[in-house]
C-alpha cells in the first residue's frame, strides 16, 4: 500500500511542478505582450487596470467606481 501511496504522491508533485513551470511559462507571456505594448507608446498600468476590471463582475466594477467617485469628491479631487 505504501507504494501505491508513494507513486501516487509523487505523481501528484510531479503534476504540480508542471502546472507551476507553465504558469510561468504564461507570466513570461503575459509580460513580453506587456512590454511589446509600451515599445508601441501604451501605458501598461492603465492597460493592467483595464484587464483587472474585465474580471471584474459587472456589478462589483459599478459599486467599485461610485465608491472611488465618493472618494475622489469627499478628497476635492472630483
Amino acid at each position: 500500500m505504501a507504494d501505491a501511496t508513494d507513486d501516487r504522491l509523487r505523481l501528484l508533485i510531479e503534476r504540480i511542478e508542471r502546472l507551476e513551470e507553465e504558469k510561468k511559462g504564461t507570466a513570461d507571456d503575459i509580460r513580453d505582450v506587456y512590454a511589446e505594448a509600451k515599445a508601441v507608446g501604451y501605458d501598461t498600468k492603465i492597460m493592467r487596470q483595464i484587464v483587472r476590471l474585465r474580471k471584474m463582475k459587472p456589478n462589483d466594477r459599478e459599486e467599485q467606481e461610485t465608491i472611488l467617485e465618493t472618494y475622489k469628491n469627499a478628497l476635492g479631487m472630483g
